[in-house]
This record gives C-alpha cells, sequence and structure tokens, in this order.
C-alpha cells in the first residue's frame, strides 16, 4: 500500500460543507495547516494524538499542535468537524502545508522510509 501526501486544495472542500456551519472554518483551517512545517490537529485527551505528537518530538521536530478541545473561539468542535468529514479521524497531520493524514498515514510513512524526507522537504528537520 502506498501513501502519498496532497494538497489541501485537492482534497478538502473548497465551499461550505455539510459537515460544519461555518463556511470560514475551512479557510481557518486550510491557514494553520500552510503557516508552519509540521501541524497537528489534535484532542488533548486523544492517545492515538499524543502518539502522533510523541513521534515527531522524538524524531527532533517541533510540531505546532491545535488542541481542537482547547480552542478558546470555540471554533475548534467545528474544526474537529469538519477535519473527521475530511479524513475520519483524529489527528490530522499537515507537513509543508500538505495534507498527510491521520495517525495510520502518518505511520506508515514512517515505516516505509518516506516521512523523513517530507520533514527534510518542509523545512522542519535538518538531518
Amino acid at each position: 500500500m502506498t501513501y502519498q501526501t496532497k494538497s489541501w486544495g485537492s482534497n478538502f472542500p473548497t465551499t461550505r460543507s455539510s459537515t460544519t456551519n461555518d463556511p470560514g472554518i475551512v479557510e481557518r483551517i486550510g491557514r494553520l495547516a500552510a503557516a508552519n512545517a509540521v501541524v497537528i490537529f489534535s484532542i488533548s485527551t486523544c492517545s492515538m494524538c499524543h502518539a502522533v505528537k510523541k513521534l515527531f518530538r522524538n524524531m527532533g521536530v517541533n510540531p505546532t499542535v491545535y488542541e481542537l478541545d482547547e480552542d478558546p473561539s470555540r471554533s475548534g468542535r467545528e474544526m474537529e468537524r469538519a477535519l473527521i468529514g475530511l479524513i475520519g479521524a483524529i489527528p490530522v497531520v499537515f507537513i509543508g502545508g500538505k495534507l498527510v493524514g491521520d495517525t495510520d498515514r502518518v505511520m506508515a510513512c514512517h515505516i516505509s522510509g518516506t516521512l523523513v524526507p517530507l520533514l527534510k522537504d518542509a523545512g522542519a528537520l535538518w538531518l
């Protein structure tokens, strides 16, 4: 099985989705995902989210993490719904502004050896 990263625009609806009531939420997620080399949308109590964050930190990567359940603007719940509509699970990881996917896809990239080149290309890892 091969996993490829895809650009945000090719995977995420650019118009209002049935998973969210706020059409601006898609744009907000896109801006947040593109703002840093590695972005993880997470839930603070999720064990799989913890595992993905720990993987990156153990590799020497300092990801930008958005804990959706701790969002003070209360749009975290809307972002969570939109991301689950896209991927089907949380966490959702972006590298270099490109959607990598959930825990399964990140781990598959790591095992196959494609994660490190993605991180290098995004400027998140200097080996």
